[in-house]
């Protein structure tokens, strides 16, 4: 089946994007809901977590995506390849990540995968960015203690925003990251390494 053509970019401000959303029933979404979470905020297409659901069977993925077809698409892939691992949602992450995670029992969240967002080039339009200080909140807030965050982009400043955004929040440890480290990349992270291009990226810990 083709892919599901979609714009590229959806205003994160637009009303159909700030409508209350659900929060999650972890229950309902993963077959043993007692499996550490990792949590892929603007998860795309959702190749990433599709791939590493089913390389850690011991371990529940949650991609999050701010356009509605893409979470379609990855949801429909995800069921026929029999992932009872995986479970994709529609939510503008920059506004409503805490309404959605609002009920995940505390500690559940393991690890948080940030990469390659949106950089919003123009500085009017800075304000649609993903990582704000709210979401930054929200994140560290549920994640358990020892669990990390991974944040990546090719964008200098873009990183220089992001990295600075956590680094003000006291329960976050920083920790230089040289490499990703997980067997799987995404597929704007391959394509910049293909062009031999500089990729910014930095873990956290959670104290």
């Amino acid at each position: 089946m083709p892919r599901v053509r979609i714009h590229q970019h959806v205003n994160p401000l637009a009303p159909y994007y700030t409508q209350p959303v659900k929060p999650i029933e972890i229950g309902e979404l993963f077959a043993d809901a007692a499996l550490p979470l990792h949590l892929d905020i603007g998860s795309a297409r959702g190749r990433f977590l599709l791939k590493m659901a089913a390389i850690e069977p011991g371990w529940n993925f949650l991609g999050v995506e701010i356009r509605e077809p893409l979470v379609d698409e990855a949801n429909r892939i995800g069921a026929e390849q029999g992932l009872t691992n995986l479970r994709y949602e529609f939510c503008n992450a920059m506004l409503l990540l805490d309404k959605l995670l609002e009920t995940l029992p505390q500690g559940r969240l393991r690890m948080v995968t940030i990469q390659f967002p949106d950089p919003w080039f123009k500085k009017k339009h800075a304000k649609r960015r993903m990582v704000n200080k709210e979401l930054v909140e929200t994140v560290a807030g549920k994640l358990g203690t020892g669990g990390r965050i991974f944040v990546q982009t090719d964008i200098e400043f873009l990183a220089e925003e992001m990295f600075v955004l956590f680094r003000e929040n006291k329960d976050l440890q920083e920790i230089e990251a040289a490499a990703n480290p997980f067997p799987v990349k995404t597929e704007r992270e391959q394509a910049v390494e293909d062009k031999q291009l500089p990729v910014y990226r930095i873990v956290f810990l959670k104290t």
